[in-house]
């Protein structure tokens, strides 16, 4: 045998289902297509294909049809969020569902594309088994990530709001931000309403400073010096009472996720194991990591790990992995995936956090940032957490163990150290003696 012949193993089972359906997702309505074996003649298919609306009646007419037809998986195309009703409906009637992207079913180049031919070719690969099935969470983590996505989008709507109002005040001339670190702090936030109020004497306004800004009022009064005028009280009226309204709702949206959470039989406080610390609490011991981004963390990937394997498949899922590009002789890495825009954004967070500890997780991105840049510095400490979070939810009795922030130290070969040392010595023209310390 050619010895460059290499054996791949690619960890899939062959498999051909009897009886399979597929659906071509739209908004008002999706194309059914069903395989079936012929009643009478053997090995061959019976196809038939036809138009379902998407109402709840139509929908769960549709999955007591299938199950009569004995259907063993259907396969829904995830188009937009047009799939949720079909994907729910047919899964609370008891089939098995399978939710495909849409970028791993593209029809061969050159073949007409219709909503028909889509539904059929669909279809045909559900039943030879070349689909894979994407992430889809139970309902409760499912109703848990509704409300922490509009807590995220919420929270960035309020931060838009505050950059408008700093862009109000650099038209007026006032240079708040240049001297107050948060201008909606409780100073910056009482100077705010008195300028709204029509206050506007320097020296007074630099008064309403508390705490540590009070020895910056010098500071205060230069920068409260300005055109200040009523327009731009009315707006920032407007933009201060979005803004705490936007803070009222995210408050009542982080209590219902506490709640929630709270709920979860699997994120309890274990009887046995992991020193009797609930999920978020062993969570909570990762560098970098607090109780919402542990909250968003749980939201997004869920508690049950069976969905993926091993550490490794939930990288590559979160599209923390770089590509390989191999072409000839020539491999290098490419880029991540998009991935999950609201999980890849709470571990960007953690993974900045991360970086500025005395941890392992703080050394290793030093030592990757000399090397490799800041960008790819953190995406690979976001990888680790990754990994960690897997480890920490696959087993229950597991715990965070920090390596260390001299882990790469206590790991370094003294000799080989010191043998590379002298060689530069060496090699910038000295003669090195070697003594011990005593």
């Amino acid at each position: 045998m050619d010895p460059n012949i290499d054996d791949v193993d690619v960890n899939e089972q062959e498999e051909r289902l009897e009886r399979v359906a597929a659906i071509d997702v739209a908004k008002a309505s999706g194309k059914v297509c069903t395989r079936v074996p012929h009643a009478s003649v053997e090995r061959r298919r019976v196809t038939k294909v036809w138009d379902v609306a998407t109402t709840t009646n139509a929908l769960m007419n549709l999955g007591d049809e299938l199950a009569e037809m004995g259907i063993e998986r259907v396969v829904v195309e995830s188009t937009s969020d047009y799939w949720r009703p079909f994907f729910y409906l047919l899964e609370a009637r008891g089939l098995v569902v399978w939710l495909v992207n849409a970028r791993d079913v593209k029809n061969v180049p050159g073949r007409p594309k219709t909503d028909k031919l889509d539904a059929v070719w669909l279809a045909k690969l559900n039943e030879r088994g070349m689909l894979r099935p994407s992430f889809v969470p139970p309902k409760e983590i499912r109703q848990l990530r509704d409300y922490t996505r509009l807590r995220s989008e919420l929270t960035e709507e309020r931060s838009r709001h505050k950059q408008r109002i700093e862009k109000l005040l650099e038209d007026s001339l006032i240079k708040l931000s240049t001297v107050a670190t948060d201008i909606f702090g409780k100073s910056g936030r009482a100077m705010l309403e008195a300028l709204i109020a029509g206050e506007r004497d320097p020296d007074a306004l630099a008064e309403l400073a508390l705490g540590k800004m009070r020895p910056k009022r010098t500071a205060l009064k230069e920068a409260l010096t300005g055109r200040f005028d009523a327009h731009h009280a009315e707006l920032i009226r407007m933009l201060l009472e979005q803004i705490d309204g936007l803070s009222a709702k995210i408050d009542q949206l982080t209590a219902r996720v506490d709640q929630l959470v709270g709920q979860l039989p699997e994120a309890q406080t274990p009887s046995e194991g992991g020193a009797g610390l609930s999920v978020l609490d062993r969570l909570d011991e990762v560098p970098g990591i607090g109780p919402r981004a542990a909250q968003v963390i749980i939201a997004e990937i869920g508690l049950d790990m069976a969905q993926f394997p091993t550490a490794a498949h939930l990288v590559s899922w979160a599209k923390l992995s770089p590509r390989t590009i191999q072409s000839g002789p020539r491999s290098h890495s490419g880029r991540v995936g998009k991935g999950n825009p609201y999980l890849k954004g709470v571990l960007g967070e953690v993974a900045s956090a991360a970086a500025r500890t005395d941890t392992f997780l703080g050394q290793r991105y030093r030592r990757l940032l000399r090397r490799r840049g800041r960008q790819r510095a953190l995406v690979a400490i976001a990888r680790s957490i990754l990994v960690v979070i897997w480890h920490l939810l696959a087993d229950p009795s597991a715990r965070f163990i920090d390596l260390g922030w001299d882990f790469y130290d206590r790991k370094i070969d003294i000799n080989r150290r010191t043998a590379n040392l002298v060689r530069q010595l060496h090699a910038l023209g000295h003669q090195v003696t070697l003594t011990p310390v005593p």
